[in-house]
């Protein structure tokens, strides 16, 4: 956590704002994907019960 903390006051400060805004999508890009596979872990354990 760190390392992008000090990534994004690096970014800032520089007055770099578009770089920043590249850095925020991707984060919240990683955010998207980490969310939708843990809906799609939760949907394969509700059908295996389903199943058994």
């Amino acid at each position: 956590m760190r390392v992008f903390n000090a990534l994004r006051f690096e970014l800032l400060g520089k007055s770099k704002l578009g770089r920043y805004l590249l850095y925020a999508l991707g984060e919240t890009i990683l955010v998207v994907i980490g969310i939708l596979i843990a809906l799609w872990v939760n949907r394969k354990n509700e059908e295996s019960k389903r199943i058994d």
